[in-house]
């Protein structure tokens, strides 16, 4: 188990092609389909050829990607969160995703809290992006308390505006 980073509560874990039959939970759930997209991820062979192309390649390529939140406790899967190099932003863009049983416990601003932290210090980056939808207001609102501040908006190909955030290293010092 390759582990980017711990916190009190959690493990950001590199995904491995076993955790396939999550990605397919994960990506079918209500949250996910309503304020992220149906990726059309319906079976474990298509959620193999989701981490192969995604997150297993970001790792090869970057050095970083999306990782699996893991309780501390029991290992549970819990959810995703981490770096995308997007081609229309700036800066790497924070993702992140919970299960629906894990929301509202504060999951969400510790793991991002901690991988931005890992950004800034580990990886050196200046600044980080962020992208939400404008209905999304629980992560506009986790947004605004770790120190992103709205950058106007993004059209990234969809038919949707998203709203940019961005979030300085400096901001800390």
């Amino acid at each position: 188990m390759a582990v980017v980073l711990e916190t009190e509560r959690l493990i950001l874990r590199r995904f491995t092609m076993a955790d396939a039959p999550f990605i397919v939970e994960l990506l079918n759930s209500p949250g996910w389909l309503q304020y992220i997209g149906d990726r059309d991820i319906k079976t474990v062979a298509q959620a193999q050829s989701y981490l192969l192309n995604g997150p297993l390649l970001s790792y090869a390529a970057h050095g970083y990607g999306l990782y699996m939140i893991e309780s501390k406790n029991g290992h549970q899967p819990m959810g995703m969160c981490g770096l995308l190099k997007r081609e229309y932003l700036d800066h790497l863009d924070i993702g992140y995703a919970l299960l629906p049983q894990y929301e509202g416990y504060g999951y969400a601003q510790e793991i991002v809290a901690a991988t931005m932290q890992y950004a800034f210090t580990e990886l050196k980056v200046e600044a980080l992006a962020a992208i939400t939808m404008v209905e999304n207001t629980k992560s506009i609102r986790l947004l605004c308390k770790l120190g992103f501040v709205q950058n106007g908006t993004i059209n990234a190909g969809g038919d949707k505006e998203l709203l940019l955030f961005i979030r300085s290293a400096q901001t800390d010092k």
